[in-house]
């Protein structure tokens, strides 16, 4: 394991600083005493050059209000074009305090209560949220689980569905909690399907660097037609683990559609970064890079050890590496558990918590979402914890 200048290995403590992982466990899931494995950000510091911008900016002493600097909005180009190939114009970006609340406002923005509004399933719960907020109707389209333990989507099935008057689609790209990076023919799929009937795409790509198998293509580089069509949500917050700092970069190449977005945005009056955000965002897209390739070789290994280890010493479960993430999709359907027994058991016996799969939706009845940008000894606990459960349940049965 190459660690260069980065120990990942380091575990720091973040009980006490209001860390919603950590912190908010009693609040959740009513115990204090377990491994928290399912927030997702990372138990990682983040990179030096981003430590160093902030405690320069807080030398400074003086925290106004902060513009998206011309450099700023570079740095996010170069970071495109750079990690993904995509040449992008800074004219493009618009701020955004987070994606989630950046898919509230396309819903808001570009349809009417009462419209629909498709997603893939299971995924993310928020995407679920900013459409029935809203007062929009939600349209399932399901990922069809494949007997490898991967995720395709139902193509046939999502065209019938925009067919029925579709509005605006939202798409996950990489998936959470799938792990899929979709390829160029499921994109261009998808894209003309939308651009045939003149539904929106906004692409939560909030993934997009964390990848470990393919490679992510943002979907504005598809087709000129979709780029014209589409909304790109990106942030540095799960690549560099600032998501505290609450800072995300929205790309919109059309001109009618950023405007509107914005309008929309302005409403709320969020429209102003923050001056760490800022700080930090430029730092971590110009200095960042190599603490994120070793951040994410730490992680694949330790991805790497949990299959292994599971295979060994725990085969009712099923681990199918992601393509992408930090975040592992174990398939517990093997325990005959419903999804609160299996919650509980791993909270109560194995002294773990995780996001259930069913909060993604019904497809995720049987699975659990595990966070594992962790130290690796974190890693072996959680392990020994799981091993050591699994063995009473199965000599109570």
């Amino acid at each position: 394991m190459n660690l260069n200048k980065h120990d990942f290995n380091e575990v720091v403590n973040r009980k006490m600083t209001a860390a919603e992982k950590w912190d908010g466990m009693e609040r959740v899931f009513g115990v204090t005493d377990v491994l928290p494995l399912w927030v997702a950000d990372m138990d990682f510091k983040a990179p030096a050059s981003v430590i160093e911008a902030i405690e320069k900016r807080v030398e400074h002493g003086v925290f106004g209000y902060t513009l998206q600097t011309h450099d700023y909005k570079l740095s996010v180009a170069q970071w495109m074009q750079k990690r993904h190939q995509w040449t992008i114009d800074m004219d493009w970006i618009v701020f955004s305090p987070g994606v989630v609340p950046a898919l509230s406002f396309a819903v808001q923005a570009f349809t009417e209560p009462g419209d629909k509004v498709l997603i893939q399933t299971p995924v993310y719960p928020p995407f679920y949220q900013v459409v029935t907020n809203h007062g929009r109707e939600l349209v399932m389209n399901p990922l069809q689980l494949q007997q490898d333990g991967t995720y395709v989507m139902d193509l046939e099935a999502l065209e019938r569905s925009l067919d029925d008057g579709v509005k605006l689609l939202i798409l996950c790209s990489p998936h959470n909690p799938v792990g899929r990076v979709w390829s160029v023919e499921e994109l261009e799929a998808i894209s003309r399907l939308c651009a045939e009937r003149g539904v929106l795409i906004v692409s939560d790509e909030i993934h997009a660097d964390l990848v470990f198998e393919g490679k992510h293509t943002p979907l504005a580089m598809i087709s000129e037609q979709i780029k014209n069509q589409c909304i790109i949500c990106t942030s540095p917050s799960k690549t560099f683990n600032i998501a505290g700092l609450n800072t995300s970069n929205i790309i919109i190449p059309n001109d009618e559609i950023r405007k509107k977005f914005q309008q929309t945005v302005q409403l709320y009056a969020v429209g102003s970064i923050s001056a760490l955000g800022s700080v930090a965002t430029e730092a971590a897209y110009n200095g960042g890079e190599v603490w994120l390739d070793e951040a994410l070789e730490y992680i694949r290994d330790n991805m790497h050890y949990i299959q292994q280890f599971i295979a060994e010493h725990i085969p009712e479960i099923h681990v199918t590496l992601p393509e992408a993430t930090y975040l592992l999709w174990l398939d517990f359907r093997s325990v005959n558990m419903s999804s609160d027994e299996l919650a509980a058991f791993l909270l109560t016996q194995a002294k773990l918590a995780l996001n259930q799969g069913a909060s993604f939706g019904t497809e995720g009845e049987g699975f659990m979402r595990m966070n594992v940008a962790c130290p690796r000894s974190i890693i072996e606990e959680a392990m020994h914890r799981l091993h050591s459960a699994m063995q009473n349940l199965r000599a109570q049965r």
